[in-house]
């Protein structure tokens, strides 16, 4: 199967590499604004240079592919509509048009968590408690919490008119990633373990323990999240659905039970197995 990662080079598509990448079933193109040099730990790889907003340069990437995963955007909430236009808005239209255009058959979509992030606006910092209880699914109403979530909400919707509407994409899989990180960072405590490096707490501060206990709940592995990849790649039962990015955590309230049964997607980790950061 011919795969286009389109912003390859991020946390989620470094995860693609490092987990998919030699599997004798793919041969992956990686889309990227730039590329790594050879002795970089992700240089060397087959790399289209460019920017999701130039139509012409995606769509040349996307010829004679068998599937994309669209990862390339603005992916802060503190971003503006400045931020968001080109990258989100028509990126996404680019990748969406080039598929149609290529008559590439899957399109998986990297969405985030934060088209429903009102309701953790709403339930926090509770909400990071083990015996909370709320679940959120795939048919609750989409709350955005910033530009960056409504414009995923936007790409979800677009996906659905174009595999509604046009020939291909044929099948259209939403992902609403939760926390995946760089490797350096892929346990429960990556954030909070990354504020300290950074100088923004100590570990002593409530601030590290909120931390600590949110991404308890919204950890992705970067081996689960490869493998949720690899169950859509996989996948021809699919039209269109929206899925959760998110580790088998405990505390977690964005619901597994959907995903599990349309794809397969059989997460290996859970943050409670972690009772501190690695040494």
């Amino acid at each position: 199967m011919d795969v286009v990662v389109t912003g390859a080079y991020g946390r989620c598509g470094t995860a693609i590499i490092d987990n998919l990448h030699d599997r004798p079933e793919y041969d992956f193109t990686y889309y990227n604004r730039s590329d790594r040099p050879n002795d970089h730990p992700y240089g060397g790889y087959d790399t289209v240079i460019g920017d999701i907003a130039n139509y012409e340069k995606v769509r040349d990437a996307f010829e004679r592919q068998d599937a994309v995963v669209h990862l390339a955007a603005y992916p802060y909430t503190d971003g503006d509509w400045g931020d968001i236009l080109e990258p989100n808005i028509i990126g996404m239209y680019n990748a969406l048009e080039a598929a149609r255009r290529e008559k590439v058959e899957s399109f998986v979509f990297g969405s985030t968590n934060h088209v429903m992030g009102m309701y953790e606006v709403e339930h926090r910092p509770e909400l990071y408690s083990p015996t909370y209880d709320l679940v959120i699914d795939h048919t609750d109403p989409v709350r955005p919490d910033s530009y960056y979530g409504a414009s995923n909400s936007f790409g979800e919707d677009f996906g659905r008119y174009y595999v509604e509407n046009y020939e291909y994409p044929k099948r259209f899989y939403a992902l609403r990633i939760c926390t995946v990180n760089d490797e350096a960072y892929d346990h429960p405590y990556g954030d909070a373990e990354a504020g300290v490096d950074d100088g923004k707490w100590e570990r002593s501060d409530p601030e590290y323990d909120e931390q600590v206990a949110r991404m308890k709940a919204t950890w992705q592995s970067r081996r689960d999240f490869a493998h949720q990849i690899d169950c859509c790649l996989q996948d021809e039962s699919v039209t269109f659905d929206i899925f959760s990015g998110i580790s088998d955590n405990r505390r977690r309230w964005f619901d597994l039970e959907h995903v599990r049964a349309k794809i397969g997607y059989d997460p290996q980790d859970d943050s409670e197995e972690w009772e501190a950061p690695p040494e």
